[in-house]
């Protein structure tokens, strides 16, 4: 395996700044990081692929109880685990760009998905809200066809991780 850390040119003592960066940035727990960012993905897309899922079974609920067991999970998925996965993918993610310098066309094109997978992610909170108020702002198949978007942009974003290909 090729080393990897980050090196900054320090004219005193290169050998224990060397150290230290080797030391915080080292080659074999990049492969953790790796792993732990994979792991807060799949649990980021898990959430955000079935939150709309319960958009759609909540506005076509029709008695109450239905509608505020839905508003118990929604407020739960998002709070509990889209939420927490979310910054865990940030974290391990930037930790992996910044402190082992991935680069090219491909993490470019893969961060402008990311952040629109962020801004869909604000845009649930901003559903669960309206619905916890018992507004139904929109139907069952626009919530439907929401649900495709997340899973379009994961299928990019893998080819993009994957293939590199630009």
């Amino acid at each position: 395996m090729q080393e990897t850390c980050i090196w900054i040119h320090s004219k005193s003592d290169q050998t224990g700044l060397y150290l230290t960066l080797l030391f915080l940035f080292p080659p074999f727990p990049m492969l953790w990081i790796k792993s732990l960012h994979i792991i807060a993905v799949i649990s980021w897309m898990a959430a955000i692929l079935y939150m709309p899922r319960l958009f759609v079974y909540h506005s076509m609920s029709e008695d109450r109880e239905s509608r505020e067991r839905f508003k118990v999970m929604e407020r739960k998925l998002m709070r509990g685990i889209m939420t927490p996965a979310m910054i865990a993918t940030l974290v391990f993610g930037l930790w992996l760009w910044l402190g082992y310098n991935f680069k090219g066309g491909w993490l470019h094109a893969k961060l402008a998905l990311v952040v629109l997978l962020m801004a869909f992610h604000m845009w649930c909170a901003a559903t669960i809200k309206k619905l916890a108020r018992d507004e139904i702002p929109h139907g069952h198949v626009f919530y439907r066809w929401m649900n495709e978007l997340p899973a379009v942009a994961m299928i990019i974003i893998v080819i993009l991780v994957v293939v590199k290909p630009f």
